[in-house]
């Protein structure tokens, strides 16, 4: 299978410096882009995108969650504290419930988008 073994590499050492400076000046930095890492390591836990699934049709408790995903309260209190600290779930208190929901429309955006190229692939 060595057949595309080069097909995508440079067989030269041309640097293209018009390239280079005009990427420089729109890249992100690169706290920026470790964050963003960050961000996607976060999400990249199978069952904290489970969560994010079930949130992304509405609110939620723990309760119902672990019933739903079919795991214990205490692994989706778990995975919820990840997500809220990662700020991409959000909370609100109503009498003795605690009821859980995506933290806004950019992360249902990306959340919804994700799934979206996902069954375009398929």
């Amino acid at each position: 299978m060595e057949l595309h073994k080069h097909s995508e590499m440079c067989d030269c050492n041309e640097v293209h410096s018009e390239v280079v400076d005009r990427v420089k000046e729109v890249m992100e930095d690169t706290e920026v882009l470790y964050s963003l890492s960050d961000f996607f390591k976060v999400i990249s836990d199978s069952t904290r995108i489970r969560i994010m699934a079930a949130l992304d049709s509405g609110e939620m408790c723990v309760c119902d969650l672990s019933a739903l995903l079919e795991m214990t309260k205490s692994a989706i209190s778990h995975q919820l504290k990840v997500l809220k600290d990662a700020k991409l779930v959000k909370s609100r208190r109503e009498g003795k419930n605690v009821y859980y929901s995506l933290k806004d429309d950019h992360v249902r955006l990306i959340f919804e988008m994700g799934i979206e190229h996902i069954k375009e692939i398929d």
